[in-house]
């Protein structure tokens, strides 16, 4: 029997969920530094503020590459390893092709504050779940090779850093991450702290630390 490929956007239609187009981040307010303005110590250190956001497992656990399976590490999982029950996101990266993430990660009609108190249960957000793209896999990486790939138009969706401040600002899913509920631990600092950080990061030039 032929398989039959369901992407992202044929799901959306079926399911009346809207996809938001592809760079469209034009809501989200960020506040903007001049070039320059941020020094070459002071852009460093702001991104290791957001690299310890990106590194964090509210944030990499999703970012992985072409094997398409999730982690589980952190905390409140003990050793790392990757998603239960044998979830794979497929090429779709939202699993698509088989069981989609929303099945267990319910997408919510609108936000709902209270969505995410009880322990144990699925995340809930009023947006689709899905994996990084796989252009942007940083699971496990170094701080030099995330933030090389934070600034590369190729594995970013083609961004400047205003538009990834202003993405990681409004999508939802990352939202969450800040506020993930039950017995989980949320991203360090906060988002606005994170954005702010990122902004810095950029006026001073988007310096990277040295490989270790």
């Amino acid at each position: 029997m032929k398989k039959t490929r369901v992407t992202a956007g044929a799901l959306a239609l079926l399911t009346g969920l809207v996809l938001p187009a592809a760079g469209d981040d034009s809501a989200a307010p960020v506040r903007e530094y001049p070039p320059g303005s941020v020094t070459l110590e002071e852009g460093l250190a702001n991104w290791q503020t957001f690299y310890e956001v990106a590194s964090h497992p509210r944030c990499s656990n999703c970012h992985v590459g072409p094997s398409n399976v999730p982690m589980w590490s952190g905390p409140s999982y003990g050793k790392t390893r990757p998603h239960g029950m044998n979830i794979n996101a497929d090429e779709s990266r939202i699993g698509a092709e088989a069981l989609i993430c929303s099945t267990c990660h319910t997408t919510l009609s609108e936000p709902d504050e209270n969505a995410n108190r009880t322990p144990h249960s699925a995340p809930r957000v009023a947006s689709i779940w899905g994996l990084a793209p796989v252009e942007a896999e940083w699971f496990g990486k170094s701080s030099n090779y995330v933030c090389n790939q934070l600034k590369d138009p190729q594995r970013n969706g083609n961004r400047t850093i205003g538009e990834v401040a202003s993405h990681v600002d409004h999508d939802l899913v990352l939202n969450w991450a800040w506020n993930p509920g039950g017995n989980r631990e949320p991203a360090p600092h906060s988002l606005a702290l994170a954005i702010d950080a990122l902004m810095k990061w950029s006026a001073a030039g988007t310096p990277c630390p040295p490989e270790e």
